[in-house]
């Protein structure tokens, strides 16, 4: 399994549009093939930053949805919207119950 996360901070005038596309993107991607969980926060200390949380089945699970058009579209829209670079981390992890 492989662990997603990253971070992504909106100018104050593009918070809401960067919002409803983090959301989008977050719904569409649940859909996927070897999605297991997505999901975006709102930073309690910053609330310009959106925090993501994924988890994928596998590499090849995660390499489909960078594939996707409508991740390729929003990777784009958040590049537009944000204040600073995106911040991504993508770790292995063994499952525990």
């Amino acid at each position: 399994m492989l662990v997603v996360s990253g971070t992504v901070t909106a100018r104050p005038e593009t918070l809401d549009q960067m919002l409803a596309a983090a959301l989008a993107h977050v719904r569409r991607s649940r859909t996927e093939p070897g999605c297991l969980k997505h999901g975006v926060a709102i930073d309690a200390e910053d609330p310009l930053t959106l925090v993501f949380y994924e988890e994928w089945a596998d590499r090849a699970a995660l390499d489909a949805h960078f594939k996707v058009p409508g991740s390729l579209d929003f990777m784009k829209a958040m590049r537009a919207l944000a204040a600073s670079q995106t911040k991504m981390k993508i770790l292995p992890v063994e499952p525990r119950d």
